[in-house]
C-alpha cells in the first residue's frame, strides 16, 4: 500500500511513518517544519525516516497546492499534522489556519484521489473538555483553542464519510509520551530538567491531575491497526489511549525513579483550558480494532529515558 503521513516528522507521526515502513508500505511524509520547537529535534525524526527509506516532503497544508505535489495514487492518509497542544505562545490563528484550513485542503486533494481507502484523522482527548472521562457518544465540550479546532477538523473528515464521498474515521488520543515527545511536553521536560540539573515548572493545582499516560507505541498499534478493519471503523470515533490513570505527580515520581534523581520543582501560575483528567474510555477500540494497550508508565519512562540519553547527553 501507498501512504501518505502529514505531520510525519512530529513525535507520533514519525513513530507512525517508521511502523507502516516497517509493516512493508511505501510511505511518503509530509511536514511543513514549523519553528513551534527546535527545528533540529524535527530533523533529527526526519533522519531516522529517511533511513528507514521514507521519503519526507516539506510542503505547507495551508497554502501550498497538493494536488500539484502529491501522488495520486495514495491508499491510506494518516493525518497528524495540527498546531498541537495548549501555549501561550499559539494564537488562535495558528490554531484556526493549522488545524481546521489545513484539514480542509488535506479532505480537498483526498478527494481527487483514484481510490483511497480509509482517511485517518487524529484527533485528541482535548475534545471532550478538562474532563475527558467518556465514551465517544458523549457530546464534547472542549475548553481551549486547541480542542475546538481539533473538534472543528475532526467534523470536517467525518462529513466525508456521513456524505458517502470517501471512508473515514477519527483517532481521539490520551496523553502520548515516549521517545521523541515533544521538548515542552511533560515527559521530556522532565528529563532534561534531572539531566541539566534544573527546576521542572509545574502548573500550581496539577499535582492532582489524573492522565491516561499512553505510551506511543501502544498509540501506534491502535493507529495502524484500522488498517484491518475499514469498513468496521468508517464515520467512527475511537479513543485510543490506556484505562490506567496516573497523577502528574506519579509521573514526575517515575522520571525520578528511573534516573535515581530528586527533580526540583518550580511551582508556576495554572493554565488556562488544561485537563482536570483524562481517563481513555477504549470498550470501542477493544471491539472494532481489537486494541490492548500494554506498556506499564515505568516501562515508557525508563524507554524515554533511554532515547533522551543517546541523543541529547
Amino acid at each position: 500500500m501507498k501512504i501518505l503521513v502529514t505531520g510525519a516528522v512530529g513525535f507520533i507521526g514519525s513513530h507512525t511513518a517508521e511502523r507502516l515502513k516497517d509493516m512493508g508500505h511505501d510511505v511518503i511524509g509530509v511536514d511543513n517544519f514549523s519553528p513551534y520547537y527546535s527545528k533540529s529535534l524535527k530533523k533529527l525524526n526526519e533522519t531516522a525516516l529517511i533511513n528507514k527509506g521514507i521519503r519526507v516532503l516539506k510542503l505547507d497544508l495551508r497554502s501550498d497546492n497538493l494536488n500539484d505535489n502529491l501522488p495520486k495514487d495514495i491508499d491510506f492518509i494518516f493525518h497528524f499534522a495540527a498546531q498541537p497542544g495548549i501555549s501561550s505562545t499559539s494564537t488562535f490563528e495558528d490554531y484556526f489556519t493549522n488545524n481546521i484550513i489545513a484539514t480542509k485542503n488535506v479532505i480537498d486533494y483526498a478527494l481527487q484521489l483514484n481510490d483511497l481507502k480509509l482517511f485517518v484523522n487524529i484527533g485528541t482527548s482535548s475534545i471532550y473538555g478538562l474532563q475527558a472521562t467518556f465514551p465517544e457518544d458523549v457530546a464534547p465540550k472542549p475548553a481551549s483553542h486547541y480542542g475546538v479546532t481539533k473538534l472543528a477538523a475532526e467534523q470536517l473528515v467525518l462529513q466525508k464519510s456521513r456524505e458517502k464521498q470517501m471512508k473515514s474515521c477519527s483517532l481521539r488520543l490520551y496523553s502520548v509520551f515516549g521517545p521523541r515527545e515533544r521538548p515542552e511536553k511533560m515527559y521530556t521536560k522532565l528529563i532534561a530538567c534531572g539531566f541539566n540539573n534544573e527546576a521542572f515548572p509545574l502548573y500550581e493545582g496539577s499535582s492532582t491531575h489524573l492522565r491516561s499516560f499512553t505510551y506511543v507505541d501502544d498509540i501506534v498499534d491502535g493507529v495502524v491497526s484500522v488498517m484491518d478493519f475499514v469498513d468496521a471503523v468508517d464515520g467512527e470515533i475511537i479513543n485510543l489511549g490506556t484505562e490506567v490513570e496516573h497523577t502528574t505527580q506519579e509521573g514526575i515520581d517515575a522520571v525520578a525513579q528511573v534516573m535515581d534523581m530528586e527533580i526540583a520543582i518550580n511551582h508556576v501560575s495554572a493554565r488556562a483550558g488544561d485537563q482536570l483528567r483524562t481517563k481513555a474510555i477504549i470498550d470501542k477500540a477493544r471491539r472494532l480494532i481489537n486494541y490492548n494497550p500494554q506498556t506499564t508508565l515505568l516501562e515508557g519512562v525508563e524507554k524515554q529515558v533511554a532515547w533522551y540519553k543517546a541523543n541529547f547527553l
